[in-house]
């Protein structure tokens, strides 16, 4: 299956996260049309029976459309969740807990299409979530997300070893200094492309739209730039997840691609998100 509406939507992926505010068919179905080109199961939140009725609406609306939709499963890790938010469990040697294996273990089979790793701090990380995989008979690509400091001491071993990148900047701008996270996120997305392997950059990309229906300046300029920078995709998550206006969120979002890729390189390659 081929995403035929390719000629009119941006080059660059947009990935939605789905939840309370997105879970229903129809607007999944709207998402999709609207630009949304990866669906982000966030398994933080929820549990199967909702994420395995929210996979079988995007493979609905895939065949509906006629268009390919990429499913991201993306797994808690250790994770730790308190009032005002989430930590992690700094004593964990290694990102893959007992949890993410039953997680994953379902998503093989319900047919996810990435699994995204939390909390990786060393290629040995990915590597353990991979064996994992091809044990149970999966086959799924690895994202890892880089939200820790010895993820970013560790980056050029972690690149090698992943099939992709998610540049994850709510938690690591709790280990790195915020001044220093737009060159972090440069460093990452530069060496992502080098090995010509997709990047995500995430978190607050338009966090306004939770509430408003247009998003910021400093919101557009933000997205821009990590076009500009060489993302092959941006991604929405309480905007699309739990806001007041998800659908615009998307529609916005493909607009400031579009617009962004008229000032990037004609012969600049995206590396994708594809369907299994």
């Amino acid at each position: 299956m081929t995403n035929d509406t390719s000629k009119t939507r941006s080059r660059a992926q947009i990935v939605a996260t789905l939840g309370p505010a997105t879970n229903t068919y129809e607007k999944i179905k709207a998402l999709a049309q609207s630009g949304a080109d990866v669906f982000r199961l966030n398994f933080s939140w929820g549990d199967f029976d909702e994420h395995r009725a929210q996979i079988q609406h995007v493979r609905q609306a895939e065949k509906d459309l006629g268009i390919s939709l990429v499913i991201l499963q993306d797994v808690p890790g250790p994770r730790i969740q308190k009032i005002a938010g989430h930590s992690y469990n700094h004593d964990s040697v290694k990102a893959l807990t007992d949890h993410d294996r039953e997680c994953i273990m379902f998503g093989i089979t319900e047919g996810v299409d990435y699994v995204a790793l939390s909390f990786v701090g060393t290629a040995e990380d990915v590597q353990e979530c991979r064996q994992f995989i091809n044990e149970k008979g999966g086959k799924q690509p690895i994202i890892a997300k880089i939200e820790r400091a010895i993820a970013v001491q560790n980056l050029d071993q972690i690149v090698m070893s992943a099939d992709g990148l998610m540049v994850a900047r709510g938690d690591l701008g709790e280990e790195v200094p915020l001044e220093q996270i737009p060159f972090v996120q440069a460093n990452i997305i530069s060496r992502a492309n080098s090995a010509g392997k997709p990047v995500i950059t995430a978190t607050q990309m338009m966090l306004s739209m939770v509430d408003h229906a247009v998003p910021t300046r400093a919101e557009v300029t933000d997205v821009e730039a990590a076009v500009m920078q060489g993302s092959d995709a941006v991604m929405l998550s309480e905007e699309t997840a739990k806001g007041s206006h998800p659908l615009e969120a998307v529609v916005m979002m493909e607009k400031i691609l579009v617009e962004a890729e008229k000032h990037v390189h004609i012969d600049r390659e995206f590396n994708l998100l594809k369907r299994l």
